[in-house]
């Protein structure tokens, strides 16, 4: 019988290396975690945020709007705004529970000013409610991103008011103000619009005039410029009949 010849399987198309034994459950390592990303830091002096049912913010790179001292059930009661949209309220009431209003200073056509409490830093600040219509509320976040870009700039608070946060509460946008003394118009009216000294005058356009150059250096116009809208430090240094004067005025009304 006629045997024929084994052939030789070629190797060089054999895969040599050594195969892996599927790994067992008991053999498995636990899996990786990523990594955790780092809290943002608090930024000290202006913060903002939206209020949420639960009293979170919507910005937590930001410090709280809500008193820690205070339960969150103690707000005040809801109640519908008035035909104008404007918040209505009560004095005494809180609004985010961390400041309490306690009175009225005015209203105008954007919305009402209201002097309130900071429970947390037991300052008296003022805060502009804004109406509750929406073309009211995309010209306060014009206003708030205009306030921030002078904060930024106006370090020492020589030229414009300050603003010291924002905050979105019960669909009214919320803007928090330095307190500040009677507006230009106001100490014109309680002294029966008498005629200031021309020295006086001087220096009230000189710090008019520096205030708006500075606002136009960062590209910015007032548009709304009278005496309703600039704003005396304090009362005590404009007092009739010595006219004392502070060394500055701020452009920018609430």
């Amino acid at each position: 019988m006629e045997t024929q010849p084994l052939m030789e399987f070629p190797r060089r198309n054999i895969d040599k290396r050594p195969r892996k034994r599927p790994r067992l459950a008991w053999d498995v390592g636990p899996p990786i975690q990523p990594p955790i990303p780092p809290i943002p830091k608090v930024l000290p002096t202006i913060y903002c945020g939206q209020e949420f049912g639960n009293g979170a913010l919507l910005n937590y790179a930001y410090s709280s709007i809500y008193y820690k001292g205070i339960p969150h059930n103690g707000s005040p009661p809801r109640r519908p705004d008035d035909k104008d949209g404007h918040y209505v309220f009560a004095i005494g009431e809180t609004l985010t529970l961390r400041y309490r209003i306690l009175s009225k200073m005015g209203e105008g056509t954007f919305g009402q000013v209201l002097e309130c409490l900071d429970n947390e830093t037991k300052e008296l600040v003022a805060i502009k409610v804004v109406r509750s219509i929406h073309k009211y509320r995309e010209a306060a976040m014009i206003e708030i991103d205009v306030l921030q870009k002078l904060a930024r700039h106006d370090l020492g608070g020589k030229h414009c008011v300050q603003i010291r946060n924002w905050f979105d509460y019960r669909n009214h946008i919320c803007i928090v103000f330095e307190k500040l003394g009677p507006s230009l118009y106001d100490f014109l009216r309680k002294n029966s619009y008498r005629s200031f000294p021309i020295d006086l005058v001087r220096e009230f356009g000189r710090q008019l005039l520096e205030s708006v150059a500075f606002m136009h250096d960062l590209r910015l116009i007032h548009t709304d410029l009278k005496p309703e809208n600039i704003l005396l430090v304090s009362s005590e240094y404009l007092k009739v009949p010595d006219y004392k004067v502070t060394h500055h005025l701020v452009c920018l009304s609430y």
